[in-house]
């Protein structure tokens, strides 16, 4: 059987584009990657010489308001506990990755769900390619982006760009098309126009499908955290990694319990935040 169907040679294939695509790209995306990398370094160097109490406070207010004194309280302890791990520094280069990759998800992600919803063609041809985004083990895209990109930082917000981003592209378009016709119709009736009608009667009603596809691009992009250190991302996916190789079981539990706290605190206020506030009968 193998003499009449030869093997499809789909990894010459794809060897071939990349090495094509590194060649001819090569310039532009070191442009790129270099200003990434000095926006990253910048607000790292920076979270790690604002005092740790500040940024508690920050974290403990934010929390106040998206969930009460309880949420606070929980807030306060759980960062107050990773400092005290001794863990602060590399837990801020890990928020900035989180912040980049899901800056950078939400900045594509959400024209992208919005042209989605409002063009069929757009949205047959997208669909597949998040598909293929969702269920590509993560160790795959790594090895083309660290050919693009070298090692360290960059590679790593990339290519948590790819796996964080389609929740953000699918609930910007879920919400969108869950806009009551009558509504719609209702806006077209007074003369609306296709951009009066998509950021005053769409988007608003959209904001909590939108909030959501927010918050679990968030949780995506911290999924990576340890994944993202093989191609030298640093902060506590490094030191989860290194308790592997060493086989320090004290050091993972404290940078797996560090990502754990940072998981529930980012993952509660922008839940909190999103939800929509229900309005008085």
């Amino acid at each position: 059987m193998s003499r009449l169907l030869p093997k499809l040679p789909l990894a010459n294939w794809v060897n071939a584009f990349t090495q094509w695509l590194t060649t001819v790209l090569g310039p532009f995306l070191g442009g790129v990657a270099d200003v990434v990398k000095s926006v990253v370094d910048g607000l790292a160097i920076g979270l790690q010489h604002v005092p740790w109490w500040v940024i508690v406070i920050v974290f403990v207010v934010l929390a106040w308001r998206a969930g009460g004194w309880k949420l606070a309280l929980g807030t306060a302890i759980g960062l107050v506990f990773v400092w005290d791990l001794r863990l602060w520094n590399h837990m801020m280069i890990t928020l900035v990755m989180v912040i980049m990759s899901a800056l950078v998800s939400v900045l594509i992600g959400l024209p992208l769900g919005i042209w989605s919803a409002r063009n069929k063609r757009v949205h047959s041809f997208v669909s597949p390619i998040l598909d293929l985004m969702q269920t590509m083990p993560a160790f795959v895209y790594l090895v083309p982006v660290l050919l693009l990109f070298s090692i360290g930082m960059v590679p790593a917000i990339f290519a948590t760009v790819v796996f964080a981003m389609p929740p953000a592209v699918r609930l910007t378009r879920l919400g969108i098309l869950q806009v009551p016709a009558p509504l719609v119709e209702a806006a077209r009736a007074f003369g609306t126009n296709d951009k009066q009608l998509l950021w005053k009667v769409q988007l608003p009603l959209a904001m909590p499908n939108i909030k959501a596809g927010i918050n679990q691009t968030i949780m995506l992009a911290l999924s990576m955290v340890v994944i993202a250190s093989m191609v030298g991302a640093g902060g506590l996916g490094a030191d989860v990694m290194q308790s592997l190789e060493t086989v320090n079981v004290g050091t993972g539990v404290e940078s797996g319990l560090s990502i754990v706290i940072l998981a529930i605190v980012l993952d509660r206020i922008s839940q909190r935040l999103g939800a929509s506030k229900k309005r008085p009968a």
